[in-house]
Parts: structure tokens; sequence; C-alpha cells
């Protein structure tokens, strides 16, 4: 599956992805009104922009409301080098990881994982230390997150 590049979006199709970013349950015909054209070219390009892969329509949960009270930023040291990816592909799989990124600087990987409370934090960080290739962690809590969220594609003007 070949994955769009920002080039291959045009007007219309930034317009659908805000509108759903706005609301992800956003219908076909609310869309089509709100953008001026029909549901049909609605239905196209959104099934078009699910099937590339630019868009995937998720339920965005709370993570406060259900029970995650700890958020944590940890740096991971990984050495040999050669084993960044390895160490990456084995974080990645784990479901606490919501976001997790190669860095430059004195890191080798960033990873972002919620919680149940800091007991469920030690248990994660204890688990990814055991990886081999793991040479070191440092972990930073955050209090409090006030703003969770994706960035806005008017960001990108096309």
């Amino acid at each position: 599956m070949e994955k769009k590049n920002t080039a291959s979006l045009d007007e219309l199709d930034f317009a659908i992805l805000s509108c759903l970013q706005k609301d992800g349950r956003m219908s076909f015909t609310v869309m089509a009104e709100t953008l001026k054209v029909s549901i049909g070219t609605i239905r196209t390009r959104c099934n078009k922009l699910i099937e590339d892969g630019t868009v995937n329509i998720i339920g965005r949960v709370n993570p406060d409301k259900v029970g995650f009270n700890s958020y944590a930023q940890i740096a991971v040291f990984v050495r040999p080098a050669t084993l960044i990816d390895k160490v990456a592909k084995k974080i990645s799989a784990m479901p606490e990881v919501s976001f997790l990124a190669g860095t430059s600087g004195d890191h080798d990987l960033e990873v972002d994982v919620m919680c149940r409370n800091n007991e469920h934090l030690v248990d994660f960080i204890n688990r990814i230390s055991k990886l081999a290739g793991v040479n070191q962690t440092k972990t930073t809590l955050y209090f409090k997150v006030y703003k969770y969220a994706q960035p806005g594609l008017g960001l990108l003007k096309y």
C-alpha cells in the first residue's frame, strides 16, 4: 500500500480531514453540506483516505476518565546502537506505549506511556530495562497533561 504525501492531498482532502478531527463521527451528509460537495464525493474521498492509511477512524479515550493516572516520558539509552531498531520494535508492542520515537541527542529512544498508577509505571520501566540493549532509562513524570491532541492541519497550508 503506497502512502500519500501532502503533495497528493488537495484542499478538499484537507477539509475532510479537518472535519474528522473536529468530530470523527461526523456524517457524510453533514460534511457534504459543510463543504458544499455531494455526499458521493465525501464517501469516495473518505474511503480513499482510510484505504491509503492517511486517516484512521478511532475513538480517542480520555485517559483520566478511564483510570490512567500515571503518565511519563522515558528516555531510553541503547548500547550498542545497532540494537536500537530491535529495542524499539519490542517497546512499541507494549500496550502502555502511546508514543515512541528515535531521537538525536544524548538518548536513543523517547517513549511516552500511560499507566494505571505509579506501581504500574515502575513495573513497565523494569520490563524495558531488562530488554537486551537497554543500557539506561531516565523517566520524567507528567503531573498534569494540559493538551492531548494532534496538530491542526492548518499548519500545513496547502
